[in-house]
């Protein structure tokens, strides 16, 4: 009723000034109309604007209605206006944007799928030649060869990386949440990082209840970790340094903490971190970020409903803490 009224409020004051303006010039015209019959023209010309008025509003109420809706849904939607002219034109308008809409994203659709295929398809077939190369280099055994494994390393975490960026568009229809046992699933992931360890020589030092649980998808959790614990070993600076890993349990949630003692990150870049492709003064000095690390981890952090922080004394190290949900553990007798 309102975007009613405030449609017609100039139309409303147009008559409103025109039935000022007819007693005024009969006034000026020295016309003897008599008070009367000035008041009766006044009152016919109103009852005339007021039943017009009240046809327009019964006419067009559902288009007033549907607009003036303060609960706007998040999918797109085209209910009828009502018969009228106008708001019949209003829906078919709407109607003929809302085919377009759905064949361009129709289209864009089924480009991403196939751009999606194409990329799972490339990255499987670049792991095969790369598992050829390291059982080569087994056989080997020279020291030049570990030259070699270390590029292969980078070679299958940029390829991992380029995989699980591309599955995030599809995050909703590739993860299953369900109690993780949180001390296993971190030692899968320092054992799937153990030559990147050996290489820099940094040692991990688990503070982790075995028997903590929590609700995760393992496999995009140990990605986030491999993320965190590469960056970490990597800006550790120096051989013989340690990372911890930690837990802290307050209430239905759980703090995993780790921590290294690498060089830190400058104040003016640790709320960039978590953006795609900023690598920090820190990043280009090692020439070990691609900048995109840390933001894929806060994306599935946020798609698992977990939540991430980064707290870095610059020279001293870096924390970063996951915040997880604390699942019941009904076997409390071990493995």
């Amino acid at each position: 009723m309102r975007l009613f009224l405030r449609e017609h409020l100039p139309l409303i004051l147009f008559f409103t000034l025109q039935m000022l303006l007819v007693p005024l010039l009969y006034w000026l015209t020295g016309e003897g109309r008599p008070f009367a019959i000035v008041l009766y023209g006044i009152l016919l010309s109103s009852t005339v604007l007021l039943a017009y008025l009240v046809y327009r509003y019964l006419s067009h109420r559902t288009m007033y209605q549907e607009l003036s809706s303060e609960e706007l849904s998040e999918e797109f939607s085209n209910p009828p206006l009502g018969e009228a002219p106008l708001p019949y034109a209003l829906h078919e308008r709407i109607s003929h944007y809302e085919r377009l809409y759905r064949e361009q994203l129709h289209r864009h659709q089924n480009q991403t799928d196939q751009h999606l295929a194409f990329m799972n398809r490339w990255v499987h077939q670049m792991k095969t030649p790369l598992s050829v190369i390291q059982l080569t280099l087994d056989e080997v055994g020279e020291a030049p060869a570990e030259h070699i494994r270390e590029e292969l390393e980078r070679l299958r975490k940029g390829l991992e990386m380029v995989l699980y960026t591309a599955r995030l568009d599809r995050f909703e229809q590739d993860f299953a949440v369900e109690a993780t046992r949180l001390r296993a699933a971190v030692s899968e992931s320092v054992v799937e990082n153990r030559m990147l360890f050996i290489r820099k020589g940094i040692t991990p030092v688990f503070h982790i209840d075995e028997y903590i649980c929590v609700y995760t998808d393992a496999k995009w959790f140990r990605f986030m970790l491999g993320q965190i614990l590469t960056n970490a070993v990597n800006y550790s600076g120096s051989p013989s340094k340690k990372i911890y890993l930690t837990t802290e349990v307050s209430g239905e949630y759980v703090e995993l903490h780790i921590r290294d003692e690498g060089i830190g990150i400058a104040p003016e870049d640790i709320n960039r971190v978590f953006h795609p492709y900023f690598t920090g003064e820190r990043g280009r000095q090692y020439h070990e970020s691609t900048g995109m690390g840390l933001y894929l981890v806060r994306e599935i952090a946020h798609k698992l409903d977990h939540s991430v922080k980064l707290e870095s004394t610059l020279g001293e190290g870096t924390t970063v803490t996951l915040t997880l949900r604390r699942a019941e553990n009904q076997d409390t007798s071990g493995p």
